[in-house]
């Protein structure tokens, strides 16, 4: 921008909307897309310089452009960290971090209650190479501290959790981390830097699928890493710079744009699911509700200090298997049927055969999803519409 600010000093909500804007000669005032694959240099002098990292500057859009730094730079202030790499995806930020971190002979310690093709990422194609990874249960300490070995390069959790919503203990596990010589590395995809801050906390990796809520209206695919310069100087930004899972500009685009609503939306986001859940635990076709808002809960103390609100997913186990899960779920009439999550139009989806199908039966048991388990991300419609669509079914 015109104006030399430090924007550490803001506010989440302005950092959301101003920071990372480097305004160009023409002075626009909506952040421009840079859609260009190279960059022009002054002279055979100044190409070196870039590309030895001697001098800063826009070398090649895989790993340099204005638009996807721009992200970066939002992201990583209101994640409170000191760097951030945009991916092409989600998981392809993941892929990153173990790239960037792992070897033959490491180890991982991952939580059981991850996203489905989190656990296939370590367990099948890093374990192919040599890394071994074990799971544990996400709020049971003694088995971390227990389970964790010499070798071991980080520590990997969900909070809240996928599809279940429990709620790891961020600091607790950042400190069993850092006396065994470990990382901490946390998805904040549910929550995002509104509602929780793990580097704050401790954590040492944030990761993000920027598809979710920082897009918020289910548009485009994207990740991010955020964490301590060095980090990403050492070890993910080489990765990033030779593999090339790029962001797209448009991509980082639409990102920013989704930043400058994400406090508005997040809170709405979560006034609806919280009546949401209080109205589910009082239908009588509704064993159990999964919200960490609920005094049911069981890390709720643990929620409401971890977490400003509670967050915007929903899950719920109905009377009867399968069967009675899909019928719920096929009854609806205005909610999507769709595994995606984050989008201001409600979702619903049923865990065991979407996102974690591809887990043997043994693993969904583990992790507690039972075939009853339906899961539903609240969106922004009327709530009373949202109720209504869900009777249908219950």
């Amino acid at each position: 921008m015109s104006k030399d600010l430090k924007w550490k000093e803001y506010q989440i909500e302005t950092q959301a909307i101003r920071a990372g804007h480097k305004r160009t000669p023409e002075s626009e005032h909506s952040l421009p897309i840079f859609t260009t694959s190279s960059y022009v240099f002054d002279s055979a002098e100044q190409a070196s310089l870039r590309f030895t990292g001697k001098e800063p500057g826009n070398i090649y859009s895989r790993f340099t452009n204005p638009t996807v730094a721009a992200f970066q730079d939002r992201l990583a202030l209101m994640e409170r960290g000191e760097r951030c790499l945009a991916f092409a995806s989600g998981m392809a930020a993941i892929m990153a971090v173990g790239m960037g971190l792992l070897k033959a002979g490491d180890h991982v310690l991952c939580s059981r209650s991850v996203f489905g093709n989190t656990v296939l990422m370590f367990q099948n194609y890093f374990g192919k190479f040599g890394v071994s990874t074990d799971f544990v249960n996400l709020t049971d300490l003694e088995a971390w501290e227990a389970a964790i070995k010499p070798n071991t390069r980080f520590l990997y959790i969900e909070t809240p959790s996928n599809p279940l919503i429990e709620i790891a203990d961020i600091a607790a596990l950042a400190e069993i981390a850092h006396r065994n010589g470990s990382l901490l590395v946390v998805d904040n995809v549910f929550c995002t830097p509104v509602l929780q801050l793990p580097l704050t906390l401790g954590a040492d990796i944030v990761v993000h699928s920027a598809t979710k809520y920082i897009d918020g209206q289910g548009r485009c695919v994207g990740g991010a890493v955020i964490a301590s310069n060095e980090i990403i100087e050492k070890d993910i930004y080489p990765y990033l710079r030779t593999g090339g899972a790029t962001l797209s500009p448009f991509n980082a685009w639409v990102f920013l744009s989704g930043l400058e609503t994400l406090s508005l939306r997040m809170r709405a986001h979560c006034d609806n699911a919280f009546a949401l859940a209080q109205w589910l635990e009082q239908q009588p076709n509704v064993e159990k509700v999964h919200y960490p808002g609920l005094a049911s809960h069981a890390q709720h103390e643990l929620a409401k200090r971890q977490q400003c609100q509670f967050g915007a997913v929903v899950s719920f186990e109905l009377r009867g298997g399968q069967e009675q899960a899909w019928k719920l779920i096929d009854s609806t009439r205005m909610l999507s049927i769709t595994a995606n999550l984050g989008d201001v139009k409600t979702t619903i989806t049923h865990p065991a055969t979407t996102t974690h199908g591809r887990l043997t039966p043994e693993q969904r048991a583990q992790a507690g999803i039972k075939d009853n388990l339906v899961r539903i991300s609240v969106g922004l419609e009327n709530l009373d519409d949202i109720k209504n669509d869900l009777l249908n079914g219950l």
